[in-house]
């Protein structure tokens, strides 16, 4: 029977340095995987990489803009030369660029789908061989509640969150037959960086908390310990859903 562990996972995590993805990070090595961690920053990976060794966890990484082929390629080789196989894949890169529709500028839209989708279509494809080669392989993308409710996140963060939760109910239905399991997780306001701009809004803060009946803002932590479960073999039967962490959010009518 399986434990409540990662023991002998084998993991790579997108945007591993901040926010939700180090969270994710740091809680597979807890529960006992070796993480892969990639970020465009080169000073926060190395940062991280020295805090989780003086810790004696085995984490590695490198310095990848997921939006570039070649470091794609560079993140893939490195994790088939480290390990020549992997058990989970966690996408979990995002960005936005929060504006009402019609004043975004081509580029700009054309960036969020870059980072949030296409990078995503890519890095899942190139790492399909790994995962055939993985031990109860597991996909977990990082998705929002944006992708089921407008939040006021802006359309095109939107979209690309829709697109990846079909994504995941695509690859999960193709890729069942092999034994790779693919799900995702959809948080809601989260006290990470890339939401502390909204989160510093007294009236935005206000109307986000009026909506969550748990009354109160996600740690980061929380979306990591969905991300987690997603990833043991304890989840084994679960495959093509969607985890949302939302304090209740959804379930609410107002």
């Amino acid at each position: 029977m399986s434990s409540w562990t990662l023991e002998g996972k084998c993991a790579l995590v997108t945007g591993g340095t901040k926010g939700i993805g180090w969270a994710i990070a740091e809680e597979f090595l807890l529960l006992g995987a070796e993480v892969f961690i990639v970020a465009r920053n080169a000073e926060d990976v190395e940062m991280r990489l020295a805090e989780w060794k003086r810790r004696d966890l085995p984490a590695y990484g490198l310095r990848a803009d997921v939006t570039v082929e070649a470091d794609r390629a560079a993140m893939i080789a490195a994790v088939e030369q480290r390990w020549g196989r992997l058990d989970v894949l966690v996408n979990n890169v995002g960005m936005n660029i929060r504006k009402p529709f019609a004043e975004y500028e081509e580029a700009e839209y054309r960036s969020i789908f870059e980072t949030n989708l296409f990078s995503v279509l890519a890095i899942t494809r190139l790492c399909f061989p790994l995962l055939q080669r993985g031990r109860g392989a597991s996909v977990v993308n990082i998705s929002s509640v944006a992708a089921s409710v407008d939040v006021r996140s802006g359309a095109p963060y939107g979209m690309t969150k829709a697109a990846e939760l079909q994504l995941t109910r695509s690859l999960a239905v193709e890729w069942a037959p092999l034994g790779i399991r693919v799900n995702a997780v959809s948080p809601w306001y989260t006290r990470t960086p890339l939401a502390e701009p909204v989160l510093r809004q007294p009236e935005r803060l206000e109307g986000i908390l009026r909506r969550t009946p748990l009354g109160r803002i996600a740690e980061m932590e929380e979306p990591a310990a969905a991300a987690a479960f997603l990833a043991m073999d304890k989840s084994s039967y679960i495959t093509g859903q969607n985890i949302v962490v939302d304090g209740g959010m959804m379930a609410g009518a107002l």
